[in-house]
């Protein structure tokens, strides 16, 4: 995980996101993980208030 560095642009290999890329954004080396933009997304659904309405 030594050789990712934030800024960098990696393809992903394996996953529901496998062959996408994007741009790493923060490497964990401890964890062995990076974060990388726009991948592993989740959108949850918004309570609709008064100011608001609700949405994705």
């Amino acid at each position: 995980m030594n050789k990712i560095r934030k800024g960098d642009s990696v393809v992903v290999l394996s996953g529901k996101d496998k062959g996408r890329t994007g741009e790493v954004l923060q490497v964990m080396p401890k964890e062995d993980r990076a974060f990388v933009r726009g991948i592993n997304m989740v959108k949850r659904h918004q309570r609709q208030s008064q100011t608001q309405e609700a949405g994705i």
